[in-house]
């Protein structure tokens, strides 16, 4: 994995982000990436090919991931959970959470994030928040 600091956004890099954010909104979220000093967009790398990305806002000794996504071609092969590994691995959070709906929450919880709905934020969709400490962390990040 490495960091992904391109001024301009990259079309793989748009496509990514794009499965994890609305389309109309790619854009002004990569540029967060680029210009706030506490955001940081990760991509993870199949023979050269980016087929996965995860984005991360750093507050202190937390982790807040803001979006995560893996190319369809390559889902359901633990990408995913290999970026949360190197995230925390590389920074040592006391804790990493995420916000996330129905479509991803399995994915969450399947790697020890404690999960808790929040109702529907918006009509007609449930959100959860999914929240990752301690020993749960540590145990989740080095299998």
């Amino acid at each position: 994995m490495e960091i992904i600091q391109f001024i301009l956004i990259q079309p793989a890099v748009k496509v990514l982000l794009s499965y994890a954010t609305s389309k109309t909104k790619v854009d002004q979220e990569y540029d967060l990436y680029i210009h706030s000093p506490a955001r940081k967009l990760y991509g993870y790398y199949m023979n050269q090919e980016l087929v996965g990305c995860i984005g991360i806002e750093v507050e202190d000794v937390h982790c807040v991931i803001k979006h995560i996504a893996v190319s369809p071609a390559h889902r359901g092969k633990g990408i995913g959970h290999e970026m949360i590994q190197f995230i925390n691995h590389h920074n040592s959070f006391s804790s990493i959470d995420a916000e996330t709906d129905r479509d991803a929450v399995m994915f969450y919880k399947n790697i020890g994030f404690h999960i808790t709905s929040l109702g529907e934020k918006y009509p007609g969709v449930e959100r959860f928040a999914c929240l990752l400490t301690g020993p749960t962390l540590q145990r989740s990040t080095s299998t």
